[in-house]
């Protein structure tokens, strides 16, 4: 009888739990009109707070500042007795410097954290729908003595913010917050009204193995920030080359470099990803190919899918259009048409950057190679109207652009679209503002960059209807020296010694 008591009293405290857990939406309303109305926080355009921030282990304290401005921008920086620590994002890369490493600029998932970060520190959630975002419940708990909702906000680049709120009055007590190998811990007290709004004046920092707390002592809302305030520091002393001759090596550097192309083959893995309605980035699908090239051109053969071989009827099918693919190839070099080649020629990364205004350029390294870095933007001075098309697309780009000093050739990019892009005047496609594009490249053989890593995430229109959100990972691997020779259009890899 007692066990049976016990079991229905289970199942009573199980139901009580479930009626009184809130949805999300629920949950954001009561914390927006806890922190002062959503119209009150979207008025806001730049936020400044300075005060006094002290290291817990050993009591060192000095000036701390976090500055934000919309949409993305953002820069904090504090001081213990003598030891700076500043990080910024400013629209295009984040970077970090402190008196023992130096400066550098994020890469990888370090980046991607803190561009998050950037973002949320600006609008908070109040975007998250338009920003293909996902906010889902993870839990209720007690979060010291005060009973908590939790809800997890995850970008759509698979980063995920966690924020737990007040469950009595909707007051954010907390964030968990990612930066590549750790995460940050905020815990918020002391609120006060600013401009119709509730700051937070008092927050304790776990990062790491670190706990520190911040006093804050003003806040300030829509001041003017400068620009600069956000930009990469220009600390180093070293030299750096003249950029636009710098640049023109790197075309002409391209040419060998295509040449070398023709003797590699290596895998290509494409992955696409899913941001489900539980805030989980998952792999949804993958094709794997086989890549080499022939006469400029890049040949791909699909091997796999979902990590599985083709079946011999798909790959013997997949084979004969790789050999019409090269008869194609070859028809068209016969022609010998100047006018047609000089269309289809690829841009070279050089003649793209015709249509950027190049910023911050400055010296890092990266993989164990001195490398050239810089911040690229739209370049409003460019004639877009008599550009080829690609011109076009790269006159709405901006980002970081790493290129290895010696070698002439570029590393790694980040960059987003800045502006929407049309395709055949919007009526085939036309790419939404904040699409985003990584690539990573490796040296090989002691000679040439190759891909290692590509990421894309995008949202499409097609058609002027369909609307397509492209996440993809692309990871290439296996890398091979070859020699291709094409007899009767058929194409053999033949290795070198």
């Amino acid at each position: 009888m007692n066990r049976i008591l016990y079991f229905l009293i289970l199942i009573g405290a199980i139901f009580s739990s479930g009626a009184q857990a809130q949805s999300a939406s629920k949950i954001l309303k009561q914390a927006e009109k806890a922190l002062g109305g959503a119209k009150a926080w979207q008025s806001i355009k730049s936020t400044q707070r300075k005060g006094i921030i002290t290291r817990s282990r050993d009591e060192a304290s000095g000036p701390f500042l976090m500055q934000s401005s919309a949409p993305n921008l953002y820069n904090e920086s504090f001081g213990l007795n003598g030891f700076e620590v500043e990080s910024g994002y400013n629209g295009k890369s984040g970077w970090t410097r402190d008196s023992r490493d130096g400066l550098r600029t994020l890469t990888g998932k370090a980046s991607a954290d803190f561009q998050a970060e950037a973002a949320f520190r600006n609008r908070r959630w109040l975007d998250y729908k338009k920003e293909k975002a996902k906010i889902v419940s993870c839990g209720r708990g007690i979060f010291g003595s005060k009973s908590a909702n939790c809800l997890a906000l995850t970008t759509a680049k698979g980063v995920s913010i966690k924020m737990y709120f007040d469950a009595a009055d909707g007051s954010l007590l907390s964030e968990e917050i990612p930066a590549g190998d750790f995460t940050k811990i905020f815990e918020y007290g002391d609120y006060r009204a600013v401009d119709g709004v509730q700051e937070p004046f008092s927050i304790k920092v776990k990062i790491g193995e670190e706990i520190y707390r911040i006093k804050l002592e003003n806040v300030t809302h829509n001041t003017q920030i400068a620009r600069t305030d956000f930009d990469f520091p220009n600390l180093s002393g070293a030299p750096l080359p003249d950029i636009q001759a710098f640049l023109s090596n790197l075309q002409t550097n391209e040419d060998k470099i295509e040449a070398l192309l023709e003797n590699y083959s290596y895998t290509q893995k494409v992955t696409a990803r899913e941001l489900g309605k539980d805030g989980v980035l998952r792999d949804a699908d993958s094709k794997t190919y086989q890549i080499s090239f022939y006469k400029g051109n890049r040949l791909r053969r699909l091997i796999e899918r979902n990590g599985k071989p083709l079946s011999e009827k798909l790959q013997a099918e997949e084979d004969e259009s790789v050999q019409k693919n090269l008869a194609q190839i070859e028809k068209k070099l016969a022609r010998k048409d100047a006018e047609t080649d000089e269309n289809d020629r690829a841009l070279s990364i050089a003649e793209t950057l015709r249509a950027s205004l190049l910023k911050n350029p400055r010296r890092e390294r990266f993989r164990n190679r001195d490398v050239v870095v810089f911040d690229f933007e739209p370049n409003p001075a460019f004639d877009m109207k008599n550009a080829k098309s690609m011109l076009k697309f790269f006159g709405k780009v901006g980002g970081v652009m790493w290129i290895d000093e010696q070698d002439r050739q570029v590393v790694r990019i980040e960059a987003s679209l800045f502006d929407s892009f049309k395709i055949g005047g919007g009526l085939l496609a036309n790419l939404k503002k904040g699409a985003t594009f990584m690539m990573e490249q490796e040296r090989v053989n002691d000679e040439i960059w190759l891909p290692s890593l590509v990421d894309v995430n995008m949202s499409v229109k097609v058609f002027l209807v369909k609307g397509i959100d492209l996440n993809q990972s692309v990871k290439y691997y296996n890398y091979r020296k070859f020699k291709t020779e094409v007899t009767d259009t058929k194409i053999d890899d033949v290795k070198q010694p």
